[in-house]
């Protein structure tokens, strides 16, 4: 999971592009990347770290024009050296340069053709690359000296027909345009909008999230439809149109549950209320099941995007609702992290309970979802040694039994709890005296709206459904290879970071700010 950004402005954008990225922060944490355009002249900057670690002083006054893009990573796979951190370059045709958030579920095999049939060098392991690639060879094929919006739409036309998975995407042709698209699937959200400066002159925007837009007093026009691309020249006109044959709404329903903020509004949908409403449909589901007589004593969320979903829950079992767990802010996601012990270690220095909350008393703790297990079984732990009689436990979401294999780090089949467990035998694993899980129908049903056109989500982490073709047993199992502890370690180990040097690259035309 990724987050992407660009900006077309009539003045210097570097401050809009560092003030968006810190908005979209929370869909990436590992590395960060701006690049603009003046005159002709790319200027780039990128790093491992947070947005406000990459980008100093010194880096911002040096991010000069009026377009750019900007990125930040968070990588499900393979190396996390600052090598892959995005946006990527590539110097033939005109100077392209890309930020891509999804999974490219055959770049394999994309990857073969790039280099036997295209000519194409691919310089890392990620995805993105090859992405890049892709489209810059589509529209180099065109053969055009100065590219119209129809040729441009017409090679995203092709990156559709080559491409598989999830994306979406932002790009700036050097001295053309911004351009942004997203799969025929619209897996991954991607939005626009504009503003108008003190002069009156339109500035656009396209993002992940509606909050990076909203933020910085952007209007949101609306989101981009899947297979669709957004084109906006160097004369900030403005261009549109549907570029994949075949077009649905599928997105990926783990950004309602988890990823996306809860400001945020996706393909029409409010990501807050579609936490409220799986918070109205558990509690629905307790009664059903524990009766009215469920012996909960107090709600408590585990920070931070539970906590929508459990104050709803406690407002409709009647029960108090306290916040039970102070967080540390400082400390990455769990379920990403490499090794057990690890994450038990992580748990323990995220959250610190508030031992009053919990003393004689039987607590609910409400999660978004359980992954592996870690994180709920320290906490449970942590509630019962900080007095709680009984410790019950509720997950937003249903059981996540498959591999995302659409940009969330999901790991591996045999390392997920629920994956070839009964909830009886989670519930003893975690330690819970009590579990109850999210109904798939009812996560459904909560995240739908009548004010959006998404009639179908991609649920494949619960149901093993996937949207698009290929992802078979075969499939499944190289991706688990990949994804493993042992295979993480492995690659933690062997790769040398040089995040903190000047690392010499290949960039004729492009100047990397240090």
């Amino acid at each position: 999971m990724c987050g992407v950004v660009g900006v077309a402005g009539l003045a210097p954008v570097n401050q809009t592009l560092y003030d968006a990225l810190t908005m979209l922060q929370h869909r990436g944490q590992d590395a960060a990347g701006i690049v603009t355009c003046q005159d002709g002249r790319l200027f780039l900057r990128k790093e491992n770290g947070m947005v406000r670690d990459v980008f100093h002083t010194r880096h911002m006054m040096r991010l000069a024009g009026n377009f750019g893009i900007g990125h930040v990573r968070y990588p499900t796979a393979g190396s996390s050296s600052s090598a892959e951190a995005q946006p990527f370059y590539v110097n033939s045709p005109y100077g392209i340069t890309l930020a891509h958030n999804g999974n490219l579920t055959n770049a394999i095999d994309i990857s073969r053709d790039l280099f036997k049939t295209d000519l194409r060098h691919i310089n890392t392991d990620s995805d993105s690359e090859v992405l890049l690639n892709v489209f810059a060879h589509e529209l180099q094929a065109l053969g055009k000296e100065i590219p119209g919006e129809n040729d441009i739409f017409e090679a995203v036309s092709r990156v559709h027909q080559r491409c598989e998975g999830a994306y979406a995407v932002v790009a700036m042709i050097t001295g053309h345009g911004l351009l942004g698209f997203r799969d025929p699937n619209g897996i991954r959200p991607l939005t626009y909008g504009m503003r108008l400066n003190e002069a009156g002159g339109v500035e656009y925007m396209i993002a992940s999230e509606s909050v990076a837009l909203t933020s910085l007093g952007f209007k949101v026009i609306r989101d981009v439809a899947p297979g669709e691309a957004i084109f906006i020249n160097s004369d900030n006109q403005i261009f549109t149109k549907q570029c994949a044959k075949e077009s649905r709404y599928a997105p990926c329903i783990f950004e309602f549950v988890y990823f996306a903020r809860p400001d945020s509004i996706i393909d029409g949908i409010s990501v807050y209320k579609s936490r409220l409403r799986m918070g109205e449909k558990l509690a629905q589901k307790i009664l059903r099941e524990w009766g009215e007589n469920h012996d909960i004593d107090v709600v408590i969320p585990i920070p931070d995007t539970s906590r929508t979903a459990a104050l709803e829950l406690a407002n409709h079992l009647g029960v108090k609702f306290r916040e039970g767990f102070m967080k540390n802010r400082y400390i990455g996601r769990t379920f990403i992290m490499p090794g057990q012990q690890q994450r038990k270690k992580s748990v323990r220095q995220k959250l610190n309970p508030v031992d009053l909350e919990f003393k004689g008393k039987n607590v609910l703790l409400v999660d978004d979802s359980i992954v592996r297990g870690t994180t709920c079984h320290e906490i449970i732990q942590m509630a019962r040694e900080s007095g709680a009689t009984k410790v019950f436990f509720a997950s937003a979401a249903p059981p996540v039994k498959f591999p995302n294999v659409y940009g969330i780090d999901m790991p591996a089949k045999s390392e997920l709890i629920a994956s070839g467990h009964s909830v009886e035998e989670v519930r003893t694993i975690i330690g819970a005296d009590r579990l109850i899980f999210q109904d798939l129908e009812d996560l459904i049903e909560a995240t739908k709206s009548r004010k959006s056109p998404v009639q179908e989500f991609d649920c494949s982490v619960f149901n093993g459904v996937y949207v698009t073709k290929g992802i078979d047993e075969g499939y499944l199992n190289r991706l688990e290879a990949r994804r493993n502890d042992k295979a993480k370690i492995a690659v933690k180990s062997a790769v040398i970071d040089v995040s903190s040097e000047n690392t010499p690259v290949d960039m004729t035309g492009i100047k990397e700010e240090v």
